[in-house]
């Protein structure tokens, strides 16, 4: 198989196969509609919940499958060959879980993380404000301690699910300007003063819904903030470094859907009495496709195994999001060309795998703070 899997464990290929069969099968059909119509069908959700595939890295004693990210990308990269979208929605499920584990007390995990686990509860994750995006630590939604509770206030944008979502992980402003002044909070749906504003109109990943939250006196009890008052900071940056494991490995699986339709089209499609995959031009251009494909995947695995093993990875997350995004991207690109005007079309599925792929250069910090990251490790004191 030219998409091998030689480097996995069989875990890893059980649920790797798991998810490839539900999604081929239950969303394959439905994508194209939902993305043209903007549906997010809540029960792909649930029923990849009672596979066992939305809470992947959390403990069995909470509801999860007790695995690791390396089972985890897995899983998310075979949902993802369909439909990005949903792939980001469990991956954006994941986030509150992978937070709340690490960093929530005993009461705020058993209370939220099963749910999120099974599938029967939707995860936001809420920080971006339209004064801070890669500034992230200059939000400016406050959170005022009023005697057991504190008081949220404020407008976020750009937050993924929030108008499906029933737990919010939220950052506000506890005190003085920059990080040490942010402090986390869990809101749960159905608050008084959590509003949806305008949902955003978007080139892609139509399916998940893309929110204006606004925060209107919102009271959240003081047993809902996550570790101490200005460590929201600290709870942000480990949730997205995490994050850019997912996103990477979305990227993978986008790439290689788009790899996929381009090498069956080149197969199919003749030209001068010959398929165009043996034109230098076409079949080089599809080498490289598969071989940056494939060197991408090992830096996305590389990161899963380091955070598996509960080393140092953020670097290795920063590295495998720039890589597989930007891969993607020019995959998809190039697998338009291939598919020539049919490619531009909505006939075949590579114009919409090149406009998700777009998103994933953006979100969970632009891979331009992914090249920064990087290179401040490069630093001699």
């Amino acid at each position: 198989m030219i998409f091998d899997t030689t480097f996995e464990t069989e875990a890893q290929i059980e649920i790797r196969t798991l998810a490839r069969k539900f999604a081929q099968e239950r969303i394959r059909p439905i994508v194209e509609h939902d993305e043209e119509t903007g549906t997010f069908r809540r029960d792909i959700i649930r029923e990849l919940g009672n596979l066992g595939l939305t809470g992947i890295p959390v403990s069995e004693a909470l509801g999860g499958a007790g695995l690791g990210y390396q089972e985890y990308i897995g899983a998310i990269e075979e949902i993802a060959a369909e439909s990005g979208a949903y792939a980001v929605s469990v991956a954006v499920t994941g986030l509150p879980q992978v937070i709340l584990e690490k960093q929530g007390n005993e009461a705020q995990k058993q209370k939220y993380i099963p749910k999120l686990a099974s599938g029967e509860g939707i995860g936001s994750f809420v920080l971006s404000e339209a004064g801070s995006g890669s500034d992230a630590a200059s939000l400016r939604t406050t959170a005022v301690r009023d005697g057991n509770h504190y008081v949220l206030n404020g407008t976020k944008l750009w937050i993924t699910q929030a108008d499906e979502a029933d737990v919010f992980i939220a950052m506000a402003r506890t005190g003085g300007p920059g990080a040490k002044g942010v402090s986390a909070f869990i809101l749960e749906k159905g608050m008084s003063g959590i509003l949806m504003g305008k949902r955003e109109k978007k080139m892609g990943m139509n399916i998940s819904h893309t929110m204006e939250v606004l925060l209107e006196n919102v009271r959240v009890p003081v047993e809902n903030r996550i570790a101490e008052e200005g460590d929201g900071m600290k709870v942000a940056f480990a949730a997205l470094d995490s994050g850019r494991i997912t996103i990477a490995a979305t990227a993978l699986g986008i790439a290689r859907s788009a790899i996929e339709c381009a090498s069956r089209h080149a197969n199919l499609r003749e030209q001068f009495g010959k398929p165009i995959l043996e034109f230098q031009g076409v079949g080089f251009m599809l080498a490289d496709m598969l071989n940056e494909y494939h060197s991408a995947k090992l830096v996305v695995q590389k990161a899963a195994f380091l955070k598996d093993q509960g080393l140092p990875f953020s670097i290795q997350a920063a590295q495998a999001k720039v890589l597989a995004t930007d891969m993607a991207m020019k995959v998809t690109t190039d697998a338009v060309q291939i598919l020539g005007g049919s490619g531009y079309t909505r006939e075949f599925p590579v114009e919409r795998l090149m406009r998700e792929a777009k998103m994933l250069q953006i979100v969970e910090g632009t891979n331009q703070i992914q090249r920064l990251v990087i290179s401040r490790a490069l630093k001699q004191d």
